[in-house]
């Protein structure tokens, strides 16, 4: 409360970040009263461990433009604070929203049967082309036989918890051969996972990866986090 208070007699800030939950006043009351005072020029980013579909609709129209799953990856809040502030008639209804990823070669690393028919189905029906591999090392020698073939995946969705390679020791691997390669190249690796506790972010920053999508996944989340790194 004090905080919003303080914003009537400066309004120089150019992006807010807000937790979804907490004390006193809850995340949304919080963007509602920061909109009514800073007007709609900054962005505001919404930070939650939770899903945030079930929620958005009614943060959106309390004025939130954005926001962040939480443990919090920085590639992925630079990634949205990078981003030119929407207007309300810009701003898409995600819902409702398509995706077109014609002419992107993803390749979906996991051993989980359902999962990978999640994660297949919801790119294939995109427009994606996905190569499915079933464990970390048969993700490196994919990655390596398209490099050797001139192509490069446009992502790739790494599970973590895999046998033979896992997905930590996948990642690093695929960072070491593009080193070598001193190209500059950089193949967006997201990490799918069931653990969202902050040192698993970490780790998951440390092997090289830029961002993660939690376990059970979610459509909407899948859709977000692969679209901001494809685009």
């Amino acid at each position: 409360r004090t905080m919003i208070q303080g914003l009537i007699n400066s309004k120089q800030q150019k992006a807010y970040i807000v937790d979804y939950l907490m004390p006193d006043m809850n995340g949304i009351e919080t963007i509602r009263r920061i909109r009514r005072v800073i007007g709609e020029d900054a962005a505001i980013i919404v930070l939650t461990a939770y899903d945030w579909t079930d929620f958005e609709k009614e943060a959106r129209e309390a004025g939130a433009t954005a926001f962040v799953a939480k443990p919090i990856f920085m590639s992925e809040l630079r990634s949205v604070l990078t981003k030119p502030v929407q207007t309300e008639e810009q701003k898409p209804e995600s819902a409702e929203r398509s995706y077109d990823y014609s002419g992107k070669r993803v390749l979906l690393v996991e051993d989980n049967e359902l999962n990978q028919e999640i994660a297949h189905f919801l790119l294939t029906e995109a427009g994606a082309t996905v190569d499915i591999a079933w464990n970390g090392k048969e993700a490196v020698e994919a990655v390596t036989k398209a490099e050797s073939e001139g192509q490069q995946y446009d992502a790739v969705l790494m599970d973590i918890m895999m046998p033979v390679m896992n997905g930590y020791e996948a990642t690093k691997a695929i960072r070491s051969m593009e080193k070598e390669n001193s190209d500059d190249s950089h193949m967006p690796i997201i990490a799918m996972t069931a653990n969202a506790f902050v040192e698993d972010a970490a780790r998951c920053r440390e092997a090289g990866m830029d961002a993660h999508v939690a376990k059970p996944l979610d459509i909407n989340r899948i859709i977000t986090v692969i679209d901001r790194y494809t685009r």
